[in-house]
């Protein structure tokens, strides 16, 4: 027979997915200096802010609980950080769009839409070592 352990779920190493991005982010400014100079390194990292800072704060609401005794706040936890998530994705377009128009919105959709894709990486950046 099995000893009876209860499984505890840690909490998932979201900082390499937003260390991912923000590599990314740094990637593209450095990609976008050098093709077009510094008025589109602006927009790419607008753009790249636009997405990063929105996921940066859907994980910190996130994964703030741990543990079944928790599962009712957990739910809550991840509705409120997709609601706040949303919220502060548009109201980060708004204020760049009105405060700080992209000079070349190619880069800033660009780099949005390119550390979006960075997500893409999460199953693998999250996923639990392999004990050897």
């Amino acid at each position: 027979m099995h000893d009876s352990v209860p499984a505890q779920l840690k909490r998932p190493q979201y900082a390499r997915l937003l260390a991912a991005q923000t590599c990314m982010v740094l990637f593209l400014v450095a990609l976008s200096a050098f093709l077009k100079g510094g008025p589109a390194a602006v927009s790419a990292l607008l753009g790249g802010l636009v997405c990063l800072l929105p996921n940066a704060y859907f994980a910190w609401r996130a994964f703030r609980y741990q543990g079944a005794q928790f599962a009712q706040d957990i739910i809550k936890s991840f509705y409120r950080a997709e609601a706040g998530k949303f919220v502060l994705t548009a109201a980060l377009f708004t204020l760049v769009f009105v405060a700080v128009p992209p000079s070349n919105p190619a880069f800033f959709f660009g780099a949005y839409v390119a550390t979006l894709f960075t997500q893409w990486l999460g199953p693998w950046l999250l996923r639990k070592p392999s004990p050897t």
